[in-house]
């Protein structure tokens, strides 16, 4: 760059030559995205094969091999699960950069709701559907595609760790365990975490905020067995009864969440969420009304929000005129930067028992937890990148906060403190993330990929020749 930030002719020329290359490659991308979406890695056994994550984990492994990284192997994790980790050395003093996604994917067990095999990409409309397509195995395919772009200069710009999880939407701790404990096979410089999304297509979005996450399955039990309901209805207490007037307590009139000792009163102070786009994206029907007293960006980026997913009791169909002795809900509570899940899971199974009513017996179990974790974006990593996508969508890149968990990045940041956290991703809002009917749209893939190409092409010229001390902080892409 000159020293007016503007692009030199030949780095102009060079940007050209990557764009050029990506646009060549996507035929590939979308091949190796359709070979990806046919696993069926649900790391879960009760829902799919294992077999299915160990042939995943082996095809990303193999495939980052043949790119010229050494050690793409399969690493077993705490909970069984397996990463694929991969590294390269670049010139001397160069950064290194770790790059993330994750090859497991949400159950996608509902597939009457869905228009084609989940497991199978198909493109309809213009967008790639399928489960994983945008989360996160879209995300694989491209930081595979950015790489092959930067190969042909014979040899990539900077050292590379890439570190590809195999249970981040199960929640289960794996990866972060294993980083704990061996903290020094993730140091880096620069991370990029490759599982959040734009905020529409065609609008480079880096993330800053994620809110952690806690996980409570809650018991109920009040009778033996089974009822006449009509012949102790009235009387006998309820568990079913019980359960709901539990839920029912954790919101308020307004929708709310409302956990006893829990904030409930956060506010954003970045851009702002419009109210219409949020209500067009998450379908609300007409006269339906969108919850919470705060703005859009407080109650789901800023705020703590309660949600049941999962219930055991009578299913509809089938069903007897019986009082319940037992039912059950698994809760998904998502908390906000600055909020400890750990003391936010004690406050939710406190609030559990103490709520319950008619004397029921009450249990609870955790179902893991994951740190949020708010984003530095002074650093001039972050600017690098801020640019490089900009340049690479033709547009201004925007920052945005994200109501989901990604539980590694803040395991990540403990781990390596000195390293600078960047947050991207495929996803946007017709991308149906962990819904039927996934999808990704292509110009995603290959826009991204180039950015990420550029990034890292740009941030090893900076680090040239300089003798690098383990930190990004004097390292200036941007010019």
């Amino acid at each position: 760059m000159t020293t007016d930030g503007t692009a030199t002719a030949s780095e102009g020329s060079a940007d050209a030559d990557l764009r050029a290359r990506v646009a060549g490659l996507m035929p590939q991308a979308l091949s190796d995205l359709a070979e990806l979406v046919a696993y069926r890695s649900v790391a879960d056994p009760a829902v799919e094969d294992p077999e299915q994550c160990r042939l995943a984990a082996q095809w990303v492994a193999d495939a980052f091999a043949e790119l010229g990284l050494t050690d793409a192997a399969l690493v077993r994790t705490p909970d069984g699960t397996d990463a694929v980790i991969a590294h390269h050395e670049g010139p001397a003093g160069a950064p290194r950069v770790l790059l993330y996604a994750h090859y497991d994917v949400q159950p996608a067990s509902n597939t009457q709701a869905w228009a084609t095999d989940p497991f199978t990409l198909t493109e309809r409309d213009g967008r790639f559907h399928g489960r994983g397509a945008a989360d996160c195995k879209g995300s694989i395919v491209a930081h595979l595609t950015a790489l092959r772009a930067l190969r042909p200069d014979g040899a990539y710009p900077v050292s590379l760790t890439v570190v590809i999880e195999g249970s981040e939407e199960q929640g289960t701790g794996g990866l972060e365990q294993y980083v704990q404990a061996h903290p020094e096979e993730f140091a880096a410089d620069v991370i990029l975490i490759q599982d959040t999304g734009n905020v529409t297509v065609g609008q480079p979005t880096l993330t800053v905020s994620l809110r952690g996450v806690v996980d409570v399955i809650v018991r109920v039990e009040a009778v033996a067995g089974e009822l006449h309901s009509g012949a102790f209805g009235g009387a006998a207490p309820d568990a079913l009864a019980a359960l709901i007037a539990i839920l029912a307590t954790l919101r308020d009139a307004d929708g709310n969440t409302t956990v006893r000792g829990l904030a409930s009163d956060g506010v954003w102070d970045g851009v702002p969420y419009p109210e219409d786009a949020f209500r067009a994206e998450a379908g609300i029907l007409p006269g339906g009304r969108r919850l919470g007293s705060g703005t859009v960006a407080d109650q789901v980026w800023s705020r703590p929000a309660l949600t049941v997913i999962g219930l055991d009791a009578p299913a509809v169909v089938g069903s007897v005129a019986a009082i319940q002795p037992r039912a059950a809900a698994r809760l998904n509570l998502r908390v906000p930067p600055g909020v400890d899940p750990d003391e936010a899971e004690r406050l939710l199974r406190a609030h559990l028992a103490d709520v319950a009513p008619w004397g029921v017996q009450v249990t609870t179990e955790s179902g893991g937890n994951g740190r949020p974790y708010r984003a530095d974006t002074s650093t001039p990593t972050f600017a690098a990148l801020h640019e490089a996508l900009g340049d690479a969508f033709g547009k201004p890149t925007v920052t945005s906060g994200q109501g989901g968990s990604i539980p590694l990045t803040a395991a990540l940041a403990a781990a390596q403190p000195e390293a600078s956290i960047v947050m991207l991703g495929l996803a946007d809002p017709a991308s149906l993330m962990h819904a039927p009917n996934e999808s990704v749209h292509p110009a995603e893939i290959e826009h991204t990929a180039l950015g990420v190409a550029m990034f890292l092409r740009r941030l090893g010229l900076a680090g040239a020749g300089e003798a690098h001390s383990g930190s990004t902080g004097d390292l200036d892409p941007t010019g």
